[in-house]
């Protein structure tokens, strides 16, 4: 039997506001596989992970591939080589219905006309540097701004414009595909030319976990990381999801968004979130700093016991689906950011408009404008060394 579901073709995925129940099993017999039905009667079934491929559109005349990761537990991952995307990623609910938990477009010319980074991989430096100016090695380097004369998330063709080398690859933790590109030097106005890998992979726990690693033939700065936005409940408001940061302090901004140098305790402010508390609770709280957002998009300084060692950062939950998000990580950082900016400019997938505060991402990073900042952890990445960082987005339901 196990055989015969491996063997069952899929068919497009639906809505996932439109669940498969045992009393109306023939109405969505057309937009559900058999093999998704069989899951449901028989859980002791499972098939083996797998990724395939099919053509998703052309970017500047080149055709760019979706590729589809899926698990032994049957959760799903859609990536494009387009960006790193992650168009679509389905999680089991509390009661095993398939739910996407992240927002984004059905087809690549949306992404390329107006993603706010949905879903993105980002590089080569996450998040702003100052005026897109920095100095390594006595040389001034000017980046080209993209953010009120700030260099945002790489620039204004940044990694999540460009189109990756994409192909499976094996992996014992289950479905991966690996992602390479060359960023060239002068790219963006980045000094050497850098080899970067991005590998995904789709675990048979639930987990999508993503291995950077990449290489520089000169002294430049790299600071790689993703940016989906997830919404553990489908759809809606993300406000009422509990948030945990294991973080006792905070990198505070300028009006600009631009670290100031500083590093402050959250304690007595709104942005202590070492215990549960609705993302919605003080988002509108009168600091002057989280106003600057307006809300939250920030970094938090997690408590690592050592320095590059994979462990937990921020944990969030969906009171109306179980869904439960844990990120763990080797960065020294996250940004957490709440889709202040989302305001019915998007028409996403299943025919939704994403609202003002409907997704959040968690980005697991290097400080922002770490190269002009002493006190911060380095982003600097030497010829001869290899840059490393590994994400994992981990998911289970209560």
């Amino acid at each position: 039997m196990a055989r015969l579901v491996e063997r069952i073709e899929k068919f497009p995925v639906v809505n996932p506001k439109s669940p498969v129940t045992m009393t109306t099993p023939l109405k969505f017999a057309a937009a559900f596989s058999l093999a998704a039905v069989l899951a449901n009667f028989m859980p002791s079934l499972s098939a083996a992970p797998s990724v395939t491929q099919k053509p998703f559109g052309t970017v500047d005349g080149q055709e760019v591939q979706l590729f589809t990761l899926r698990n032994a537990k049957g959760a799903e991952a859609t990536i494009t080589n387009y960006g790193g995307i992650v168009v679509t990623l389905m999680m089991p609910d509390r009661n095993g219905k398939m739910i996407d938990v992240v927002q984004g477009f059905d087809n690549v010319k949306d992404y390329v006309k107006k993603t706010p980074y949905f879903g993105a991989l980002i590089g080569r430096y996450g998040n702003r540097i100052a005026k897109g100016k920095f100095t390594l090695d006595g040389v001034a380097y000017k980046l080209k701004g993209n953010d009120n004369g700030n260099a945002l998330h790489g620039g204004k063709k940044g990694f999540d414009k460009v189109i990756w080398k994409g192909r499976a690859v094996e992996s014992e933790l289950g479905a991966a595909l690996e992602l390479s590109y060359l960023s060239k030097d002068g790219e963006e106005g980045y000094p050497g030319n850098l080899d970067v890998i991005a590998i995904y992979t789709l675990t048979n726990d639930n987990e999508l976990r993503i291995d950077f690693k990449a290489k520089t033939d000169k002294s430049t700065i790299v600071n790689l990381t993703h940016h989906s936005y997830f919404n553990l409940s489908g759809e809606g408001t993300i406000l009422d999801h509990l948030l945990t940061i294991d973080a006792d302090s905070t990198t505070p901004v300028d009006k600009g968004l631009i670290p100031t140098g500083e590093i402050k305790s959250v304690e007595g402010t709104p942005f202590d979130f070492r215990k549960p508390t609705a993302i919605g609770a003080r988002i509108d709280n009168k600091d002057t700093v989280l106003q600057y957002g307006p809300g939250y998009d920030h970094n938090w300084v997690v408590n690592q016991k050592k320095a590059g060692v994979l462990g937990f950062q921020a944990r969030v939950e969906s009171p109306k689906t179980g869904i439960v998000l844990e990120v763990l990580s080797t960065e020294p950082a996250v940004q957490f950011y709440a889709g202040n900016f989302l305001k019915g400019k998007f028409a996403g997938k299943y025919g939704q408009v994403y609202q003002k505060r409907s997704g959040f991402c968690l980005e697991p990073q290097h400080y922002p404008d770490s190269p002009n900042h002493a006190n911060f952890p380095s982003t600097v990445l030497k010829p001869g060394e290899n840059y490393s960082n590994t994400i994992i987005y981990k998911f289970t339901a209560k």
